[in-house]
Order: structure tokens, then C-alpha cells, then sequence
């Protein structure tokens, strides 16, 4: 198995952060990673994780920066009262 044979089958996995990647099927998945829920050919997973992978950022900077945006909201509703 290659990573460029496009009839190969790959299983798309995420890590903690939410961050995708493909892994060849036949291969145990390494640690920090699990299954995302799609197996196929290398363009099919890839399309998945086009799909489905809409926001770059780690998952830990999502949430830090969703927290920041809350508490930055709540300050400003407080100074105009």
C-alpha cells in the first residue's frame, strides 16, 4: 500500500483537538487519534474531511476564544446600563 494509491482504502480519524487526518485502513490507529466514522478511497475520505473539517482552529482555541468572545459580550452589555 502506497499513500498515492488512489484505490487504497483509508479511514479518516480525528485527534483531541478535532483535527482530521486519513490513516490506512490496515493500520492500527496511532494513539491520540480514533476513528471519525468514514472508510473508502483516499478521495472519498479526503471529501469527507473537506466536508466536515469547516473551522482550522485546535478545538482548545475554539473554546478559549468562544469564552473570551462571552465574557467580552457581558462587559459591554455592563457598560451600557
Amino acid at each position: 500500500m502506497s499513500w498515492d494509491d488512489e484505490n487504497a482504502e483509508f479511514e479518516v480519524v480525528m485527534n483531541q483537538e478535532e483535527q482530521y487526518s486519513i490513516w490506512p485502513s490496515y493500520k492500527e490507529i496511532p494513539g491520540g487519534w480514533r476513528a471519525a466514522g468514514k472508510k473508502g478511497k483516499k478521495a472519498e475520505c479526503l471529501a469527507y474531511i473537506e466536508e466536515h473539517w469547516t473551522d482550522m482552529r485546535p478545538a482548545s482555541l475554539r473554546k478559549a476564544m468562544d469564552a473570551g468572545g462571552a465574557a467580552q459580550g457581558q462587559t459591554e452589555r455592563a457598560s451600557l446600563h
